[in-house]
């Protein structure tokens, strides 16, 4: 009975540390699953305008839902290709966007808000986003940037970066300040 009692506190004691160290694993995988659904819809989109050799908008919805379509809807590209909800796995992610010009600094009067256009080429539509110019979804959760890695927060936030010639990635905002080289650094 001895053993059995010592047995169970053995295992209360390691359950209480790890539900702390879970709750954040579960939130990181929530933030990577936001993530990596808005690189996908970028990518369709992108590969939606190049198929269809038409303009394809990617449209960020609230949360993390967003909607791929063509500009001009017709028979042949229809206004919504596909959509996403938030409540597709990513519950409790919030995405907020900025636009930062050639030079490094971010846009204050920004063009790109919630919507990428592709052309027929693969590239970004100059009127959604400058030449140049690249256009950043921050993933995090919904506590906001306060509870992301880079402010000394728990949580590993996600970048997905697009830039204007078309090119579509994600990566960690945190890994900038402490690895330049790593090509999972933003």
């Amino acid at each position: 009975m001895i053993e059995l009692m010592i047995g169970l506190a053995v295992a209360a004691i390691l359950l209480g540390l790890a539900v702390p160290n879970f709750s954040i694993f579960i939130q990181n995988t929530r933030i990577r699953n936001a993530a990596e659904s808005i690189q996908n819809g970028l990518m369709l989109a992108r590969s939606e305008a190049v198929r269809r050799n038409a303009n394809v908008r990617f449209v960020l919805g609230t949360g993390s839902s967003w909607t791929v379509g063509c500009e001009t809807a017709n028979a042949d590209c229809p206004a919504s290709i596909q959509a996403r909800s938030a409540a597709e796995g990513s519950t409790d992610s919030i995405v907020a966007t900025s636009e930062v010009a050639s030079d490094g600094t971010v846009n204050t009067s920004p063009t790109f808000t919630d919507t990428v256009s592709f052309n027929g080429l693969g590239r970004v539509v100059p009127s959604t986003l400058p030449v140049g110019s690249h256009a950043f979804f921050d993933v995090m959760n919904s506590s906001g940037a306060a509870s992301c890695a880079v402010s000394g927060g728990d949580m590993r936030c996600l970048q997905v970066v697009v830039t204007s010639g078309g090119q579509v990635r994600m990566c960690d905002p945190k890994l900038h300040l402490s690895n330049p080289s790593d090509p999972q650094a933003c």
